[in-house]
């Protein structure tokens, strides 16, 4: 099944994870990839120490105008080594901010539908945005809906809580 977590809501990585940890729990075989996230997050430590396969690469920076060609080189190693990931015998795989990736132009509508239509294993995508044909892709599709956040506030993001 093929199940994407999208929206202007929080909660979609906290849901992959929490559905990673199921599954680890469940004595599953579990790859979590985070596409363009590399700063400290502490449920890395967490989904490592369960034995949960992490696989991140970036530079931590945010892209202001135009991603560089570091950037996009990252994104296109890790959308082969996911690609790769999919025809071994993992029971879930997770590609967290993957849409995201997709909207700054660092993946194609396509590569993503492909890794879908090959994915012979339980297939998380988190992002906000999620298009017309990934949603007819999917098999399960949950859009998180921000209805109030304390950013808007101006409170800043907190360690243990966000990150």
């Amino acid at each position: 099944m093929i199940q994407i977590y999208t929206g202007d809501g929080k909660g979609k990585t906290t849901a992959a994870v929490g559905l990673a940890i199921r599954a680890v729990g469940a004595r599953k075989r579990v790859l979590f990839m985070q596409f363009m996230k590399g700063m400290h997050s502490s449920e890395i430590v967490v989904m490592q120490s369960l034995g949960i396969e992490v696989d991140r690469e970036w530079d931590g920076k945010f892209i202001i105008d135009a991603p560089s060609h570091e950037q996009k080189a990252m994104v296109q190693r890790q959308y082969i080594r996911a690609k790769e990931a999919l025809q071994k015998s993992y029971d879930l795989i997770v590609l967290d901010e993957i849409i995201v990736a997709m909207h700054f132009k660092l993946l194609h509508e396509e590569e993503i539908i492909e890794l879908m239509k090959i994915a012979q294993c339980e297939l998380v995508l988190t992002g906000r945005g999620a298009t017309k044909k990934l949603i007819e892709t999917a098999d399960l599709v949950t859009e998180m809906k921000k209805i109030k956040h304390y950013f808007d506030a101006g409170v800043a993001a907190r360690e243990g809580f966000e990150f």
